[in-house]
């Protein structure tokens, strides 16, 4: 193992889409650094391929601090490739966040918020280690080949996955975090609004047209409010199909935090269920669409498999 690796940071810096100015938000982000008298490699990333390249370069290289620079998509990036690797080389690598992406959810829950670059490194700085969990769905992809992905914040199973998509393209555009949500939440009298889904969750089963399921390990963009990272468990919300009256209430009770207060609105909390089926609905994970699974699809919990760098 490298000793000069054990206390040097291993930056990954990943441009927010639409960026004027990178380079100059990263020389912001360089000079606190040096103030605060951190030793790193810096690495830049313009894309998920390239951030998976570069956590399994510097995880080979026995970097024990890796701070992505990005938002919820690169740091989902960064654990699906910690994940590949042993857990006893997992547990000795610590992953931090700086946020800087386009959709911050995971960053805002610790206290990390964006543009307060000293607060954040000097959070980082303290080296306060979490124990948190991940959320996992395992699938067939089109090839019938058994794949699984893990996310940190949320999975979206129907219409918010579409809207989380809408809201990542509409503040690329736009900049501002309720800019885009007010165009988002207009173009979604273009999508589809319910999806026919069978899903196990203990011992109740949904068959019916649903609206939306979000399965949080953390507050799932408002849609899971009380989720936390660190007990276990997965908070779900299944929405059902409401009336636009309804609708407009759930956008007012969705931003104001109480989601679960809407009458549509089914809350669980499990370590396990079972999407039977799901036609056509998009799946989405910490905000970007993937690929939608084939057949039927698991999602449960793992438990404390990453070492997280929180605010004291």
């Amino acid at each position: 193992m490298d000793e000069d690796k054990q206390g040097k940071w291993g930056i990954i810096y990943c441009p927010k889409s639409g960026c004027l100015h990178p380079k100059k938000r990263w020389e912001r982000i360089e000079r606190c650094l040096k103030k605060k008298g951190i030793d790193y490699d810096m690495v830049m990333s313009e894309s998920s391929a390239g951030v998976e390249r570069l956590v399994t370069m510097m995880i080979n290289n026995d970097y024990r601090t890796i701070i992505m620079v990005g938002g919820d998509s690169a740091l989902n990036d960064a654990v699906n490739c910690m994940m590949l690797v042993e857990k006893k080389v997992r547990d000795k690598i610590a992953l931090g966040v700086i946020p800087n992406g386009l959709m911050n959810d995971f960053a805002k829950f610790w206290g990390f918020k964006e543009g307060y670059i000293e607060q954040n490194i000097e959070a980082l700085k303290l080296h306060r280690i979490r124990k948190i969990d991940l959320g996992c769905i395992r699938y067939e992809n089109s090839k019938g080949e058994r794949c699984k992905r893990y996310f940190l914040n949320c999975l979206n199973v129907g219409l918010a996955a579409a809207v989380a998509n809408l809201r990542r393209k509409t503040r690329n555009i736009l900049g501002l975090p309720m800019l885009s949500f007010i165009p988002s939440s207009l173009l979604m009298i273009f999508q589809r609004l319910d999806y026919h889904m069978k899903i196990k969750i203990d011992t109740d089963t949904i068959d019916k047209k649903v609206m939306t399921v979000c399965v949080g390990n953390a507050t799932g963009y408002g849609m899971t409010p009380n989720g936390v990272p660190y007990n276990g468990l997965l908070d779900v919300s299944v929405v059902s199909h409401p009336e636009m009256t309804q609708l407009i209430e759930g956008f007012y009770l969705l931003y104001s935090g109480k989601i679960l207060n809407h009458k549509d609105v089914r809350p669980y909390r499990i370590r396990e269920m079972l999407f039977e089926k799901a036609h056509k609905a998009p799946v989405g994970i910490d905000g970007r669409l993937m690929n939608t699974p084939v057949g039927a699809f698991k999602v449960q919990v793992e438990q404390e498999v990453i070492n997280f760098l929180i605010p004291n």
